[in-house]
Formats: C-alpha cells, sequence, structure tokens
C-alpha cells in the first residue's frame, strides 16, 4: 500500500510539473461549454415581428383575423401602411408581412377565401409558419361562411359564438428546455472528448517512463508491475472525476444551465465512462512501442469515433447507416443515456445502457491486460 500511494505521489508531481497540464485538464472543459452555449446560442425563444397591412378598411371580420394572429404567443404584431413594408423588411425591424387584400371579407363570407400576401427575405422558416397558422384560421373562416350562408351578419354571429367556446380552458406557458439540453449535450460531448484524451495522456506515462528506463528502475525496487499500473489507474481516474466535478459545477453555477437531469446521476454516469476512458488509454498503451505510435493510434482512434457517436455534432445529422455504426461506440450510449434521461427515463429503465458502458471497460482493461501479460520484449506490467 505505502508503496502505491508513492508511485501516486510521484504520478501526480510529474503531471503537473507542467502546468500547462493543469489548463488542458480544466480550462479546457470551460472552453467546451462556452463554445456549445455559443453554438446552440440564445434561450430558444424566439418571437417573430409581423407587420400587417389592412386594405379591407375597417370590416369586422377582417379586423377579428387580425386580432387573432396578434394574440398568437410566438408573434409580435403592428399594423402600418403598405408603403412601409419594403423599407421595414429590409432593415430588419420585421420578420414578415401580411397583406389582407381588398374585398377579404366578403370573399370569406362568399365561401371563397381571397388569397392573403405574405412578404419575408428569411425564406420557408418563417413564411412556412406564418402560412400555417392563417391557413387554419382562415379554413375555420370559411366553414363558418358556408354555414352562414352569405348572411353577414350570421357569420359575425357564428364567428363569436366559435371564439367562444362552451368549457373553459386553463393555459400555462411551459418554458422550452430544448436549447438547454442541447448545450448540456453538446457540453458534455465536449467533455467526453477531453476525458478521453486526458486519460490517454496520463496512460502515456507509461510509455514515457519505459522510453527514458525510468520504469525499468522502479522494477528493480520491491515495487510490483501490478502495483505500478494500478497507481496509474488510481490517478487518472482521480483526475477525470476532478474534471467532471469542476465541469459540472461550472455548468450550474456560471453558465445556469438546466440539464435536466440530476447533477450527482450525471456524475456517476460520467465516472463509469471515466472507467472506459482509461480502459481504452491502457489498451493504446499496450499495443504501443514508443510516444509517437502512442500518439498516432490516439489521433486514429479518439477522435473518429467521437466525431461518429455525436459528440461534435448532432447525430440525427448523420446518415442512417453512420447512425446505426454509433452503436457499437461508447460515447454514444452515454449520450443516449443522457438524451433519455432528459425525456423523463429513469436510470433503472436505462440499466442495458449502463451495463453495455461497464461492458466495453471491462472488455478494454482485459484486452490491455492480456497485451502487457504477454509483452516480453519489454517485460509486462502485469
Amino acid at each position: 500500500m505505502r508503496d502505491t500511494l508513492w508511485l501516486i505521489r510521484k504520478t501526480f508531481i510529474s503531471t503537473f510539473k507542467n502546468y500547462l497540464n493543469l489548463f488542458i485538464y480544466f480550462v479546457f472543459p470551460l472552453m467546451g461549454i462556452l463554445l456549445a452555449t455559443l453554438v446552440q446560442g440564445g434561450t430558444g425563444e424566439v418571437d417573430l415581428k409581423m407587420g400587417i397591412v389592412n386594405q379591407d378598411g375597417g370590416q369586422a371580420i377582417t379586423k377579428r383575423i387580425m386580432d387573432s394572429v396578434g394574440r398568437q404567443d410566438s408573434m409580435l404584431v403592428i399594423e402600418l401602411e403598405e408603403n412601409e413594408v419594403k423599407e421595414r423588411i429590409a432593415s430588419g425591424e420585421l420578420d414578415a408581412a401580411i397583406t389582407f387584400p381588398k374585398g377579404f371579407a366578403q370573399s370569406l363570407i362568399a365561401q371563397k377565401p381571397a388569397n392573403v400576401k405574405i412578404v419575408s427575405i428569411k425564406g420557408a422558416q418563417v413564411t412556412g409558419q406564418v402560412k400555417a397558422s392563417l391557413d387554419q384560421h382562415i379554413n375555420n373562416m370559411a366553414s363558418i361562411g358556408r354555414a352562414a350562408k352569405g348572411d353577414e351578419a350570421k357569420f359575425i354571429a357564428l364567428y363569436d359564438k366559435f371564439q367562444k367556446p362552451g368549457f373553459e380552458l386553463a393555459a400555462k406557458k411551459v418554458e422550452d428546455q430544448s436549447v438547454n439540453f442541447n448545450k448540456t449535450n453538446q457540453s458534455i460531448g465536449y467533455l467526453l472528448i477531453l476525458m478521453l484524451v486526458s486519460a490517454s495522456n496520463l496512460s502515456g506515462i507509461l510509455i514515457k517512463e519505459r522510453e527514458n528506463r525510468t520504469y525499468y528502475r522502479l522494477l528493480s525496487s520491491p515495487i510490483s508491475p501490478r502495483t505500478y499500473v494500478l497507481s496509474n489507474i488510481i490517478v487518472n481516474l482521480t483526475m477525470m472525476m476532478l474534471q467532471i466535478a469542476v465541469t459540472l459545477l461550472i455548468m450550474m453555477t456560471i453558465f445556469h444551465v438546466d440539464p435536466g437531469i440530476p447533477y450527482w446521476s450525471m456524475f456517476l454516469i460520467l465516472v463509469l465512462f471515466a472507467l472506459v476512458a482509461i480502459g481504452l488509454s491502457l489498451v493504446i498503451v499496450a499495443f504501443s512501442s514508443s510516444s509517437s505510435t502512442a500518439s498516432g493510434m490516439q489521433n486514429m482512434i479518439l477522435i473518429p469515433t467521437s466525431l461518429l457517436s455525436g459528440c461534435m455534432f448532432p447525430l440525427v445529422l448523420m446518415p442512417e447507416a453512420m447512425q446505426q455504426l454509433a452503436r457499437f461506440l461508447p460515447q454514444y450510449w452515454l449520450l443516449d443515456t443522457f438524451s433519455d434521461l432528459q425525456q423523463g427515463g429513469s436510470l433503472g429503465e436505462l440499466s442495458l445502457n449502463l451495463i453495455i458502458l461497464m461492458a466495453f471497460s471491462v472488455v478494454f482493461t482485459l484486452i490491455a491486460v492480456y497485451k502487457f501479460g504477454r509483452n516480453n520484449d519489454t517485460r509486462s506490467y502485469i
């Protein structure tokens, strides 16, 4: 036990002699959260600034439709003249403008709704939303027109009755959490990459000490190979637990991100992934004969798998074949676990995901142990 503690102390000292390592382990996660915040942007609640041009004069029916558009939560509506439309849209004051043509009210009564003009320079993303909202309301008005059979007074009476349903409806505005969830998942994706890199760097100490012969001098003492590797694993796990804790603390206290998951659950799941990262880093070390070889394997394995599993951008943007391939990667199962928890799942329901992560950790560790045990040319670690 004393030998293990001495090796742990030695590894910590040799690791943090270079202050750049502190920057990599603790500042990079902060930059990852900041990047995720910039990529996902704002709060997700964006109101459309709409202008309405009424060419139908003081028609009561047209006024009622204009009022119904203005009552929508997602739209900020102002009434303006036709000659103001182009200038305000071009300057960015308005996202779009709706023009109700002359005779619009009578066209509804006659059951032949006139075309409503929608102008925007922001394309179908804006015009499609506005058109869908108007189409629904105009279709309802056309149905009332059919029932009124051309009688304007009856039309208005039916419309007023339509606007006053015979039951009470209590409405409560629910905050859109999708952006917070996306920020969380993007931040965790970047953290997973950093955890994999950190684990590889810390395990890379084994190779560096083998290259400068420190490893052989240590083994000439009472220290056993098992103790030597165990101390590296303990240091690795401790550093990544600190990295996880710092990242989650920054998300909670500085960026005020609500992940939709208890922070303690996130911590435990990420610690489980830390064991996966350590196992994978030991595999890289076991199959590397030099620091340059380990660096090459790290670049070939960590970045492509992180890219493919959705750490850098949402997996849904990839082709179906790539999404299926991602299921063979541990990063995918961690991100999938977080996504399901955000949708209301429980850890018990996601036990399969956690078992798969543990299986990755066990398999990687066993591969590393087997390779270390057969590594006769440089003496075995295990």
